[in-house]
């Protein structure tokens, strides 16, 4: 777990990403083909795209709109390297990156309405909701699209769309491993918002590990994936009559929260409380103690090779 001379990190399976770097403009390429054309092969995905008309002219770009709010997108070190990696691939194919950041249900609509009004040859579509409505709004726009998306069962099918997967299951399980060798029977999950396929996988992953071995899975906190709420929630945990040992979190920056909350208590860790992250925040590996946390290659995500 956290300790200052060993912070392993865990690469989670991570398949769809052994693909070509030029996928993503293969994907927009999709309103050039011929209807009869075979849609553009991706690793784990829907061969489906649905296109606007061959004679369509190419904007040069594609379009990734993030809803979330600035300030919460400011302090998540995912979505800069995901851009950064999104931006590497599409230079090199002469492309563009159009980031649209939505604080509301109205303005995510209006960012898809003007990519669809010819600014972009496609979109990235992240954060997949539970229910989504923006697989709707897609059709609706005839908008190419690419998905990516933590493993739920029936996605493909309700989106249609071509889809790359991260398989978040099989690192949660493996982080429950490690706190269960190290002894710890008391486990807390710091989960992210459950509207977010991601987040839900996590938290059923962490849910179903902690049962298989017949521990009690029921200390779950819902974060938002902020430092703030990492903070808040590991003083919940603390602040319980029998608190856990160990907490596994969301994402890092949750638990970098909870690292410094718990220090600041004079709580020593790892010695008298174990903490994980997931996705390998750049600050984590210059933590002290350091935090074991799970490689998700964000950037690589961001440019699909």
């Amino acid at each position: 777990m956290t300790s200052p001379s060993r912070r392993p990190r865990m690469s989670a399976t991570r398949k769809a990403l052994d693909g070509d770097a030029a996928r993503l403009e293969d994907a927009a390429a999709e309103s050039t083909r011929p209807q009869n054309a075979t849609a553009a092969e991706m690793p784990q995905t829907t061969p489906r795209c649905d296109a606007r008309s061959p004679q369509s002219p190419r904007a040069g770009a594609i379009g990734l709109v993030v809803a979330r709010d600035p300030e919460i997108l400011a302090g998540d070190a995912f979505f800069a390297a995901f851009i950064a990696g999104c931006e590497r691939v599409l230079a090199a194919h002469g492309m563009g990156l159009l980031l649209h950041v939505a604080s509301s249900e109205e303005t995510e609509r209006a960012a898809y309405e003007q990519l669809a009004a010819g600014r972009a040859d496609g979109v990235i579509l992240l954060d997949v909701r539970v229910g989504d409505p923006r697989f709707a709004l897609i059709a609706e726009l005839d908008l190419p699209a690419v998905v990516l998306s933590a493993r739920a069962p029936g996605l493909e099918e309700t989106s249609g769309l071509p889809t790359i997967y991260s398989d978040d299951s099989p690192a949660v399980e493996e982080l429950v491993e490690l706190f269960a060798e190290a002894g710890h029977t008391r486990i807390a999950h710091v989960a992210g918002p459950p509207r977010f396929i991601h987040a839900r996988v996590r938290r059923e992953a962490f849910s179903a590990a902690m049962r298989a071995r017949g521990l009690d899975d029921s200390l779950v906190i819902e974060g938002d994936f902020t430092a703030e709420s990492g903070r808040d929630a590991t003083a919940q945990l603390l602040d319980l009559p029998h608190p856990p040992t160990g907490i596994l979190y969301a994402n890092d920056l949750m638990a970098i929260a909870g690292l410094s909350l718990a220090s600041s208590h004079g709580i020593r860790v790892p010695q008298e409380l174990s903490l994980t992250g997931y996705d390998d925040n750049a600050l984590s590996a210059h933590l002290s103690p350091g935090l074991t946390t799970v490689a998700t290659a964000d950037q690589q995500r961001g440019s699909w090779h």
